[in-house]
């Protein structure tokens, strides 16, 4: 699935980009609302997960490495790998992701799975690479 900037998040991406605005750190969330991201989109259209020992992480703003993109290729940045473990309970399905400034709560994007990842048992991880890529349109 595509990762959706929602309009909402549009402005600060380039007060972010221009240097208006210093971005902070942002956090990274699991959603259990069986939802398609969009542009309308706000960081309270998403239920965070909630239980089975879920924490959200922390994207530090200096984690993130950007490689300039070749001849015909965009440039991406990524952050390392964020590992979500879980303990054992009642069934959670789990759709995707979200990111919010951690400042300012603003929702940043988010992605869907593309299909839920059910987590029910001590030891199921999801495991994401937070990963922005510019498109060439």
């Amino acid at each position: 699935m595509s990762l959706v900037l929602p309009s909402a998040a549009e402005k600060t991406a380039l007060d972010f980009m221009l240097g208006v605005t210093v971005p902070g750190n942002q956090t990274l969330k699991l959603f259990t609302n069986n939802i398609a991201p969009a542009d309308t989109d706000t960081a309270a259209t998403y239920t965070e997960m909630s239980t089975l020992g879920y924490v959200a992480k922390t994207l530090t703003k200096t984690a993130w490495v950007t490689t300039a993109g070749a001849t015909g290729a965009p440039a991406s940045s990524v952050q390392p790998q964020q590992t979500f473990t879980f303990t054992a309970g009642t069934l959670v399905t789990v759709y995707g992701y979200y990111v919010i400034d951690s400042t300012t709560g603003l929702l940043l994007w988010a992605e869907s799975f593309g299909g839920g990842k059910d987590i029910q048992n001590a030891g199921d991880q999801i495991i994401i690479v937070p990963t922005i890529t510019l498109s060439r349109v």
